[in-house]
């Protein structure tokens, strides 16, 4: 891919365009001026969808995002998670994917991100024993009354993802996806047939596949399937296909039609234009191939039934 303004990408079968890099809004910091130095970059930059949660900071990460996206509501499509209920005494956090508490927590959603409707409304989680019926009703309502325009998951469990492609109108899944971490890749193309589309969190493996990958990986016990020395080696290979790795890492989850998007974090404006620039680094399919043939292709091995 050449240089140029960020592409967008449909998400799933709904009426959101969403750029091709999100700003995953957790990492922003607490300090609204610093906050929205970090939201002007990447709106410079043609970021237009913002990905935060009503957990991220007990409330306060949708107050900042809130504060620095005024007066730009109408350019950007804006997702929040709901469903880990906190005790504001005590912090304590519990499950609950109950209509009643999506109905009642939607509310404080929009009065926090100071908006009058959500654009991508997810469910932060999940499991099979939930009430997914009443759940994705709960969804379903939101949409009707125009306080969300769509919905979708943040899951990684394949029995949770297969309920909700079977029985609801999902228009997306975030889940884990990199290079060294390709289990979604056993399902991408049951997910793309669906008509609903994936979007990749931890795409730059905790900075592994980033200028630091070496450094980091020599401070880890490992990354996930990886041993320390199996992780360092793997990197040195990956190296020899491609110097920024983190340009191979957004390519190789863009390179899937099913993913729109890849949600990247930053703490500073420069983190964004570093991601911007690995956006803008042309790497080639075979190149993309090669990474694929040093990496593992692991599955998930639990929450399968």
């Amino acid at each position: 891919m050449g240089c140029g303004k960020l592409k967008k990408r449909t998400l799933g079968s709904s009426s959101l365009n969403v750029s091709e890099i999100a700003l995953g809004c957790m990492s922003l910091p607490n300090d609204r001026k610093d906050a929205q130095a970090i939201v002007d970059e990447a709106l410079e930059f043609g970021i237009n969808y913002f990905d935060t949660a009503d957990l991220y900071g007990k409330g306060q990460n949708e107050k900042i995002v809130g504060q620095c996206l005024a007066g730009k509501r109408q350019d950007i499509i804006l997702a929040t998670k709901v469903g880990n209920q906190w005790e504001p005494d005590t912090g304590e956090v519990t499950w609950n994917p109950s209509a009643e508490y999506i109905k009642a927590q939607v509310h404080n959603s929009l009065r926090r991100l100071n908006t009058d409707y959500i654009d991508l409304y997810q469910l932060h989680g999940g499991m099979i024993t939930d009430p997914s019926d009443e759940t994705i009703d709960a969804f379903e309502s939101l949409k009707r009354e125009g306080l969300i325009r769509e919905y979708g998951i943040s899951s990684i469990r394949p029995n949770v993802i297969k309920r909700f492609l079977e029985k609801s109108a999902i228009a997306s899944i975030m889940m884990q996806y990199s290079l060294l971490d390709r289990r979604p890749e056993e399902f991408l193309p049951e997910i793309g047939a669906a008509g609903v589309s994936v979007v990749t969190r931890g795409t730059l493996a905790k900075g592994l596949l980033t200028s630091e990958a070496l450094v980091r990986a020599e401070n880890t016990d490992g990354y996930m399937d990886y041993s320390q020395p199996e992780l360092v080696q793997v990197l040195k290979e990956l190296l020899s296909v491609e110097t920024n790795l983190n340009a191979l890492a957004l390519h190789a989850a863009l390179h899937h039609g099913t993913v729109a998007s890849v949600a990247a974090g930053a703490s500073s404006p420069a983190q964004i234009r570093d991601t911007i620039d690995a956006y803008n680094t042309s790497i080639s399919n075979e190149q993309i191939e090669a990474a694929k043939n040093i990496t593992k292709q692991a599955t998930y091995k639990e929450h399968r039934e």
